[in-house]
């Protein structure tokens, strides 16, 4: 949500910042409803205070007239915040100024390129018909119990997921991140709080409404909602938690796109890193995660792209956003495996999350970023890829896997 203030005295910039995602918002109507708010609220002071004199004097006729006339006024008063609030919840977290206005992912920048694509003298697989062959992945009995995508992982499959999961965990510990298991099933009001419900958001995801429940689409949605109503100190900031949860996704929309194997699954795990940092050190805890997501690509040395969102490619709450694309070599192109995105105090706001800096209470500026998902699991296995169907296990990962390559039960 963003500061009332800040909208009576940028209602341009935030109109246009909202129109740059692909949101209108009533901006004249906001601050319309904001006026007459203010105006109200006013008239009810000046109630209550009357109210008070006629209690002192024992002015009884008095004293009913105003608390009439201050019950019709909170009544309005109470029935136009709330429609306010409403409209405020609807505007997006406006773009970054270094963002670039753009409508979709077609207009995204591209910043750097990190290693070379390998080059095979076979033609290579795709990971399923690896993940078949080696009897580590199976879509086929997953479908029969669960549905389309879902899948089960097996044998060294589940050795590199949890080997990943290791590994970002020891990486992200030194780091000072505080380890989370949080829960998957977070309330539905909170869920809104967070900002992924609207425009849609909610269509992606699993509810259950005779409980007000909703299972979290990606894991920093219960870590960020952790510290709801509190007031932080400053000194304990930056604050940061790496958690790791089982995330579910409908995937609406996305029908006939990539449904072969487990890139889009309805179903997976992930590593996720959360930082709460005072206002105004977004960007530079952007840039940390950014690093460290780049720290942890390379050292599984899986070729990939870093790529900035342009406006129209951001959701709801965020600012800012980057993407790290890893190359698959079946697909001959770039795909997403981790990103990064600071929220600046907009979920702060809505979540009620601040810090006290001696005798300042702010907003605290919350940042989210993957450290791993499933999606790595891809990558790994395409670009390590032997002409024999066998998979060479990156060396990073090899003490917990147990093992240098994986190759056919035959």
């Amino acid at each position: 949500m963003l500061d009332i203030k800040f909208i009576r005295e940028n209602t341009k910039f935030v109109i246009d910042g909202a129109r740059n995602k692909g949101v209108e918002i009533e901006g004249e109507k906001i601050i319309k409803i904001d006026e007459q708010t203010r105006g109200l609220n006013v008239q009810v002071q000046k109630l209550r205070e009357e109210r008070n004199i006629a209690a002192k004097n024992k002015d009884i006729e008095k004293g009913k007239r105003v608390k009439q006339e201050l019950d019709e006024k909170e009544k309005n008063l109470n029935k136009l915040s709330q429609e306010l609030n409403e409209l405020l919840l609807k505007i997006p977290n406006p773009a970054k100024k270094d963002v670039k206005p753009g409508k979709n992912d077609t207009e995204n920048d591209i910043l750097r390129k990190v290693g070379i694509p390998k080059k095979f003298n076979f033609v290579p697989k795709d990971h399923l018909a690896l993940g078949e062959a080696l009897d580590i992945i199976d879509v086929e009995r997953a479908s029969k119990i669960s549905g389309s995508r879902f899948y089960f992982l097996k044998n060294e499959a589940v050795l590199l997921e949890f080997a990943l999961k290791q590994f970002a965990f020891e990486t992200l510990l030194k780091e000072g991140f505080i380890p989370v298991l949080p829960p998957v099933l977070i309330k539905t009001e909170v869920m809104k709080d967070l900002g992924y419900m609207e425009n849609g958001g909610d269509e992606d995801m699993y509810t259950f409404e005779k409980d007000d429940l909703v299972l979290v689409g990606t894991s920093e949605q219960s870590i960020v909602a952790m510290h709801r109503d509190e007031v932080l100190d400053a000194k304990d900031l930056p604050k940061r938690y790496v958690g790791f949860s089982t995330c579910f996704r409908r995937e609406a929309g996305s029908y006939g796109k990539d449904t072969k194997g487990i890139l889009r699954a309805h179903q997976f795990d992930k590593i996720e890193m959360v930082s709460f940092v005072k206002i105004g050190e977004d960007d530079k805890e952007h840039e940390f995660f950014l690093s460290l997501e780049e720290k942890l690509l390379k050292a599984l040395e899986i070729p990939y792209q870093v790529i900035k969102m342009c406006t129209g490619d951001l959701g709801f709450p965020a600012a800012r956003k980057y993407d790290l694309e890893g190359w698959i070599p079946s697909q001959n192109k770039y795909r997403e495996l981790t990103s990064a995105s600071t929220t600046t105090d907009f979920q702060a706001r809505r979540l009620s999350i601040r810090y006290k800096d001696g005798d300042r209470t702010e907003y605290a500026n919350i940042l989210n970023g993957t450290a791993f998902s499933t999606r790595p699991i891809i990558a790994i296995m395409e670009n390590y890829q032997q002409e024999d169907g066998s998979i060479v296990i990156p060396e990073i990962l090899r003490k917990w896997v147990g093992k240098d390559k994986i190759t056919s039960k035959d």
